[in-house]
């Protein structure tokens, strides 16, 4: 490593040993929060990935720069029965991450101080790693990518993130101004803090810098932090979609998707998206996932991180979408949720929905899996028909005998209902929720 990244990364680690991150309390937990597990879970990734289910159980799980331990927790939440290890720079981190996971009952996680630049230290390989927050700060971005990779599993999933250069423009362009003014010489203190705070307060408020980058509700609820992660941050850098896949490439890794793919969607932007404009109704289909990416972020720069999985190249299998699946695929198609609807509390909510006759909305209870706006809601007879899979997993064949005796006849004939049309209609619902991953469908190998 060069010397001057050697200091690069010195600055960062004082930076975070003075001012550990994330400041949360030690008592918070995400096991409420299904939007934070689902981002957080190996079973998304690697269904999205091989359409197959994965066990959490027997996997290991590396949090690369894992701070106070926050995101550690929520990944040992999400992957319950996951061997869990962390590392991170600051030594006075990694006291506050081994504290948070005994807390909450996570003893068996372990942590070390341990530079990202020493894994070959570490004599495991990982199902599944996650760099969060943590790639923007690297020198290099390739270079990081591949030290990452040689302690990736053939099948194993990574999940980084990048600064958007195109959302984050303002702060970088504060953050010159603050090391033009001296205050990233060293590892920024109380008084570099203050100052900034002084500044941008007193600046008008028509004035640019102010009206893009400054809030004064964080500022007053958590300074130090706000100010740190946004105006005096070293080694902070912005990347672009392109970035992004030429560092993919360079690092031999293969894109599975962004960790918010839904709210990325290209036509949503379009005021009538089931009716674009000609030329992007004929060239939107022909679009590479990276350049539908890259101009979802020209036209609308509105995601603070590029966050993203991918895994080993060549290890995506070939594989159908549920929507082109044969008579013969359905035989053998097995159904369930997503564990993080497998709860409770849903499973309560939904008794009442049928009970009641009523359609059940399944957005609010994992809004990370449908874009803005979009809302999933299914029939009470097709709840009826459902509610088994939050006891256990189910073959479409038994669901289908299943809605035939809940909807045996035709309410306005009387006739006895259609087999092959209920089977249908059931499988049409299916393929629309396995669309969101509130349903993950799997078959038996052809």
């Amino acid at each position: 490593m060069a010397l001057q990244d050697a200091e690069l990364l010195e600055k960062i680690r004082q930076q975070f040993e003075t001012a550990p991150y994330p400041n949360m309390p030690l008592e918070l937990s995400a096991k409420s929060d299904a939007n934070l597990l689902y981002a957080n879970s190996f079973v998304t990734p690697f269904y999205l990935r091989n359409q197959q289910l994965a066990s959490p159980k027997d996997l290991a799980i590396l949090d690369v720069g894992c701070g106070t331990g926050y995101k550690t927790l929520v990944l040992a939440e999400a992957n319950p029965g996951a061997a869990i290890f962390g590392i991170d720079l600051s030594a006075k981190s990694i006291q506050l991450a081994q504290q948070r996971l005994r807390f909450h009952g996570f003893a068996e996680a372990q942590f070390q101080v341990l530079s990202l630049f020493d894994l070959e230290q570490l004599d495991q390989q990982f199902d599944y790693i996650n760099c969060d927050e943590v790639l923007y700060l690297m020198p290099d971005l390739a270079q990081t990518l591949q030290i990452l990779k040689t302690k990736l599993k053939p099948q194993g999933i990574l999940r980084g993130n990048l600064h958007s250069l195109f959302q984050r423009y303002h702060y970088f362009r504060a953050q010159e101004l603050f090391t033009a003014l001296g205050l990233m010489q060293g590892n920024p203190g109380q008084q570099e803090i203050e100052i900034v705070l002084e500044t941008m307060r007193g600046l008008s408020d028509d004035v640019p810098l102010k009206q893009q980058t400054w809030s004064a509700k964080q500022a007053d609820q958590e300074p130090q932090d706000y100010v740190l992660m946004n105006y005096l941050f070293h080694g902070d850098q912005g990347y672009t979609i392109p970035d992004l896949f030429e560092a993919l490439d360079q690092a031999d890794l293969e894109f599975i998707c962004m960790t918010n793919q839904r709210s990325w969607d290209l036509a949503r932007l379009f005021q009538d998206p089931q009716n674009l404009p000609p030329f992007w109704q004929e060239n939107l289909p022909k679009l590479s996932i990276q350049e539908q990416l890259q101009l979802f972020e020209l036209i609308a720069p509105i995601h603070r991180l590029l966050d993203f999985w991918v895994g080993q190249a060549g290890q995506t299998p070939a594989w159908k979408p549920p929507a082109s699946w044969t008579d013969k695929d359905w035989e053998t198609a097995r159904v369930r949720l997503h564990p993080q609807l497998q709860t409770p509390t849903v499973k309560a909510a939904i008794t009442a929905a049928i009970r009641q006759q009523q359609q059940f909305d399944l957005t609010p209870y994992l809004t990370a899996a449908a874009p803005d706006q979009v809302r999933v809601a299914i029939s009470p007879y097709i709840a009826a028909c459902l509610l088994p899979l939050w006891d256990a997993p189910q073959q479409f064949p038994a669901l289908v005998k299943r809605i035939l005796k809940i909807y045996a006849c035709d309410p306005i004939t009387l006739k006895p209902a259609s087999p092959q049309r209920t089977s249908q209609e059931l499988r049409n619902t299916l393929i629309n929720l396995e669309k969101y991953l509130y349903l993950l469908i799997t078959r038996l190998p052809q």
